[in-house]
């Protein structure tokens, strides 16, 4: 496996690992959900309960195929399984994508503005200057904004373990 596909785990695993325990538990989704769902005023009701039912779901998707243990916890090296096997998420992962999308486009025209995507990126907890990188990696148009098809493609690639080169690596390290 490539080691932009490894950081890119390792990454987010750390920003899912909202409480800072080392380890993966269902309350960390329900804490990042709470804070992505705070970050987009003007989103309706019926989209902010997707994204939260989409988190409850990476989760239970998670604890069911990598918890080894079943001690409700999921280390970092038990998280790696899912860039080793994207097919086992993949449902999760849509439902994610999608509701996260939503969040960002809740005129439902289609097109995700620079500011909201800033805010429900930095609610997830990723850092201002990558969150710019990628956003300018997305190609956005003369109006600054992006598609909202372009973004879920974007979040799937992240956690596919044969892409590199792809925009999420602008969300590990020092954008260039």
């Amino acid at each position: 496996m490539q080691q932009a596909v490894i950081d890119r785990a390792r990454l987010v695993f750390t920003l899912f690992d909202a409480d800072g325990s080392g380890e993966l538990e269902a309350h960390d989704f329900e804490l990042m959900a709470a804070r992505v769902a705070a970050a987009a005023p003007g989103s309706s009701e019926t989209d902010k309960a997707a994204m939260l039912a989409a988190f409850r779901r990476y989760w239970t998707t998670l604890a069911a195929e990598l918890d080894v243990d079943r001690n409700g916890r999921i280390t970092f090296e038990e998280f790696r399984a899912c860039v080793l096997s994207p097919e086992r998420f993949s449902a999760a992962l849509d439902d994610f994508a999608e509701s996260l999308a939503a969040l960002g486009d809740p005129d439902g025209d289609g097109r995700i503005e620079r500011d909201r995507f800033t805010a429900l990126m930095t609610a997830i907890g990723f850092a201002r200057p990558n969150i710019d990188a990628l956003f300018d990696a997305f190609g956005p148009s003369d109006d600054d904004r992006i598609e909202v098809p372009v973004w879920i493609t974007g979040i799937k690639d992240y956690y596919s373990p044969d892409k590199t080169g792809i925009p999420g690596d602008q969300l590990v390290g020092t954008p260039t």
